[in-house]
Order: C-alpha cells, then structure tokens, then sequence
C-alpha cells in the first residue's frame, strides 16, 4: 500500500485531517489551561493527550470504530496500572 492509499483509507476511517486536528486540539488546549495539568507526571498528561486524540478521530470520523475506543481504554489503563505501581 502507498502514501496516498493509506491517507485515504485513514480519511474514510478517521475523518478530514484539518477538522480531526481542531477538535483535538481544542481538547488539548483545555486540558492544558486545568490548574491541575503542571502537576501531572508525563505518563498521565501523554494518556490524557492521547485519549483526546482517540475522542477527536471518533468525534471526526466513524464514531462505531471499536479500535478507537479499546485505544482510550488502554492508555487509561497504562496510567492506572502505574498509579498502582506508586500506591
């Protein structure tokens, strides 16, 4: 598969690249004016910005996608398992 074969498959899939990329950088811009995100670790902001880049593809593209939301389940347990590890 080419470039433009896979552009096209994750377009049809994910929706327009510009109006996936406003939503989830809206996202991400609120998530970063929190006044709790400065004292979260790096594993939870980069979970957290991932999540919302996985809410911005079904947002923008097929929100029936099971990947997308088995995504979001997983870095969410990436960062939980982790608290588990410090507790």
């Amino acid at each position: 598969m080419n470039i433009e074969q896979t552009l096209e498959e994750r377009g049809h899939r994910y929706g327009e690249y510009l109006n996936h990329a406003v939503i989830t950088q809206d996202l991400k811009r609120v998530m970063h004016l929190t006044p709790n995100w400065s004292k979260l670790p790096s594993d939870q902001k980069e979970t957290l910005e991932m999540i919302a880049h996985r809410i911005g593809r079904i947002l923008s593209g097929d929100p029936m996608y099971h990947d997308s939301w088995h995504d979001i389940m997983g870095y969410a347990k990436l960062s939980a398992d982790l608290l588990l590890l410090k507790a």
